[in-house]
């Protein structure tokens, strides 16, 4: 394990979900680490609860020589307002996503050096691959050079995370920002959940069982999705059946058609020009109206009581 570094501290801004895996690593790597929160909200308080000592962001920001800012992308802009100033000469600062740096605007100092490690996995899951002495792999960028040794600093915070046990690739900022939110628009998010909630309204009827299609459109994606992470989709046609191979290669076409490809096509160029940026922003200032909905109407449809009756879980 590399020893650059050791003496400096580390500032995690912000602990959620990516945040708190972060801290947890870095400290367990040997790391002297603090974190940033707002005073009197959760986070403060869970981190407390973990041992770790809390300033305000723009406190801790001052303190450290490695600033990770984690805080939610919409919530960077309103932060830098009081971190961005904070920084000290010669530190490094630490993106998990590329989002605000390639359309955020941020105002560095010239002197730092601002680095993206992005690793590919929710918190939780960066945690838990640690913690049994594996790592997940990393995307690594370098936005600014101040030292002249911003690679090197990159790789070590990938290492502290425990990434480098996988695999490190180097990347830049726009291609990681750019894959990032056109998976999650067109397959990880967006994508799937549509899907599944399409299906599921296509075969559900009052008279029919909803357990059935609730298990097939949703429990079992789990495990196809292992498989295909395991194998990649050649390995996970060989380890279906001969039925649901031959509908496989028959019938996904008519669900992801020219129609489909040619939304992703639209998709990517908002995210290329910066259009869905301008949007989000939007959003944000108007007060999340559309999430608010659209979670909301999620929350209430009826598949979701169909997905806890199929578990055996009480009613919300």
């Amino acid at each position: 394990m590399s020893t650059t570094g050791r003496g400096e501290v580390a500032a995690i801004l912000g602990y959620g979900n990516q945040g708190a895996a972060h801290a947890l690593n870095l400290r367990d790597s040997g790391r002297r680490v603090i974190v940033g929160a707002r005073p009197g909200r959760g986070a403060e308080a869970r981190a407390k609860e973990a041992g770790f000592e809390v300033f305000t962001p723009a406190e801790a920001a001052a303190r450290a020589d490695v600033i990770a800012m984690l805080v939610p992308d919409e919530a960077v802009p309103d932060a830098w307002a009081t971190v961005g100033p904070a920084i000290p000469s010669g530190a490094c600062l630490v993106f998990a996503h590329g989002f605000n740096l390639l359309y955020g605007a941020l105002d560095v100092r010239s002197d730092a050096d601002v680095v993206l490690v992005a690793p590919t996995g929710p918190g939780r899951v960066l945690r838990q691959v640690y913690e049994r002495g594996d790592g997940l792999p990393a995307y690594l960028a370098v936005h600014q050079d101040g030292s002249g040794r911003a690679w090197q600093r990159a790789e070590d915070y990938a290492e502290w995370l425990g990434c480098a046990r996988a695999r490190l690739w180097r990347t830049t900022v726009r291609e990681e920002t750019e894959v990032d939110l056109f998976g999650e628009q067109t397959v990880l998010c967006g994508g799937m959940n549509e899907l599944v909630t399409a299906a599921w309204r296509r075969w559900w009827r009052p008279a029919t069982r909803r357990r059935s299609p609730t298990s097939e459109c949703v429990h079992q994606l789990k495990f196809l999705a292992d498989l295909l992470h395991e194998r990649g989709v050649s390995g996970l046609r060989q380890g279906i059946s001969g039925t649901a191979l031959y509908g496989d290669v028959s019938r996904g076409a008519r669900v992801i058609g020219p129609a489909s490809r040619e939304a992703m096509k639209t998709m990517l160029e908002e995210i290329r020009s910066g259009a869905f940026a301008k949007e989000l922003a939007g959003e944000v200032a108007a007060g999340r109206p559309t999430i608010l909905r659209e979670t909301a109407r999620a929350a209430a449809h009826p598949m979701e009581a169909a997905r806890r009756r199929a578990l055996g879980l009480p009613e919300a």
